[in-house]
């Protein structure tokens, strides 16, 4: 069999959102590529600019860095396959929530690092403006779901639920956000009936729980451990440390737990 043109190299994905982001659009849209993950010591000896994920195009000898820029390199490289919404306006609103995930929330970002395997209980510590950022997240989602219904029945076409309909760079996008929900215990109350809804459909899509699986056998070598996001409130009174269990289930009314 020939090589497959991508080479997705970046951190392991149980740590990585921005990682995470571009595999799931590749397994999603099952474009064949091959994958390497590295610790964080190495990535300097891949990328010069000291970050990943970068995405190596064999075909053009050429190497994209930046989650954003990559998934809109296999969006044009891929023009049959809908990594954007088909409709123009759909695709104008999931570029526009895609780029508010990726250069916004940086309470959010800095404060609850991405680590899929893992469970914080307790007085969990929540900074200024988190809750403030939590409310404009679900707006995003809710609104999405809202726009996406009422332009989808206007064309007469199917809805899978995803934020724009079909799956869509936009929800790979959104996805790493699901674990920081779960790891940290963010309360979902002020989440509207339509993102709750988006939440379950991410966690029972059996794309995302090969995925899950993955990140949990990655969580069985010591090699892929990234310690600088293991156990991050470590010594904080009231706050437990554990891990998951492989069968969880998204519950709504369990608060998402």
């Amino acid at each position: 069999m020939p090589q497959p043109d991508y080479h997705l190299i970046g951190l392991y994905t149980r740590y990585s959102s921005w990682t995470a982001r571009v595999e799931a659009v590749l397994e999603y849209f099952q474009i064949p590529h091959t994958r390497e993950f590295i610790n964080l010591p190495s990535v300097k000896a891949i990328s010069p600019s000291g970050l990943v994920p970068v995405l190596q195009c064999h075909s053009i000898s050429t190497t994209i860095s930046d989650s954003l820029s990559i998934c809109e390199f296999l969006a044009e490289s891929n023009p049959s396959l809908s990594l954007w919404p088909r409709d123009r306006k759909l695709r104008a609103l999931a570029r526009t929530a895609a780029a508010q995930m990726h250069s916004g929330f940086p309470v959010l970002r800095n404060t609850f690092h991405t680590n899929f395997v893992v469970r914080y209980t307790g007085n969990v510590p929540i900074p200024d403006g988190a809750d403030a950022e939590i409310a404009r997240m679900f707006r995003i989602w809710d609104s999405a779901r809202q726009a996406t219904k009422g332009r989808l029945a206007e064309l007469g076409e199917a809805d899978e639920g995803f934020l724009f309909g079909g799956f869509s760079i936009a929800d790979a996008f959104f996805w790493p956000i699901l674990w920081r929900f779960r790891t940290y215990g963010l309360s979902l109350e002020s989440a509207g009936s339509d993102a709750l809804d988006w939440m379950a459909k991410m966690w029972s899509d059996p794309v995302f729980k090969r995925l899950s699986d993955r990140y949990f056998r990655q969580a069985e070598d010591p090699e892929t451990c990234i310690a600088h996001y293991d156990d991050i409130f470590r010594g904080v009174d009231g706050v437990q440390y554990g891990f998951f269990p492989e069968d969880w289930v998204f519950s709504v009314t369990a608060g998402g737990q």
